[in-house]
């Protein structure tokens, strides 16, 4: 409802169109904008409250179209020529913006990272077994870390460990990408990988036993990353 004196959040400067341009109103309010009587300029560019275009009229002209439909008078691109202002309930606005925000936060998903450890020299049934693990993994959005570990003798032989991994990652190019090039850390190889940004995870549900210890459930994830 309209609220005369109030120094509200509000449309920024980064809103303001160039050169009158009003197309892209409407959606974002900044810590600085200023909403009916607080609003002293001669005129103002006016949009209505289903964002269409009324034009520039003076001030006192909005203020008493915003009183007429019981709306606030809002500047929303203080940095045009003249100030662009819409009308709308402001209170609802910021109903309506606080609500999105926190569906928002609680809709955000956490990055879970999961791990495969494999030998250089792993048979071939092991390796599609732990190759069917990471293949659930990127399905259900899940980075993985895969470490290549050497023992012994196997340390002079770097290359075994680059090329499984250069196996195991075209093997899963489909579903995921290298994030992270294999590079040697101590007597581990490690490489991560990423799910496809286009590929929507499956719903969350039991998964295959990781190899950091934890369980492969959604409760037992290993690592987790805002």
């Amino acid at each position: 409802m309209r609220d005369g004196a109030e120094l509200v959040p509000g449309f920024g400067a980064s809103c303001a169109p160039e050169h009158g341009d009003t197309t892209n109103l409407g959606g974002h309010i900044s810590s600085e904008t200023r909403i009916n009587d607080r609003i002293r300029v001669p005129e103002v560019r006016l949009v209505g409250p289903a964002g269409e275009q009324v034009g520039i009229v003076r001030i006192e002209d909005a203020l008493r179209l915003a009183e007429e439909a019981d709306l606030d008078l809002v500047e929303v691109a203080p940095q045009a020529r003249p100030p662009v202002c819409k009308l709308m309930d402001y209170g609802k606005f910021k109903y309506e913006s606080a609500q999105k925000a926190r569906e928002s936060r609680r809709n955000q998903q956490l990055t879970v990272i999961k791990e495969q450890k494999l030998r250089p020299k792993i048979d071939s049934h092991d390796y599609e077994t732990k190759k069917r693990n990471v293949v659930r993994f990127l399905e259900h959005g899940h980075k993985v870390k895969v470490t290549i570990m050497f023992r012994g003798r196997e340390q002079s032989r770097p290359e075994l460990g680059y090329r499984l991994l250069q196996r195991l990652a075209e093997d899963v190019v489909d579903l995921g990408v290298v994030e992270s090039n294999p590079k040697q850390d101590g007597r581990n190889m490690i490489m991560v990988l990423a799910p496809h940004k286009h590929i929507k995870p499956r719903p969350r549900g039991p998964l295959p036993a990781d190899d950091s210890g934890e369980s492969g459930d959604v409760a037992g994830d290993d690592t987790q990353q805002a």
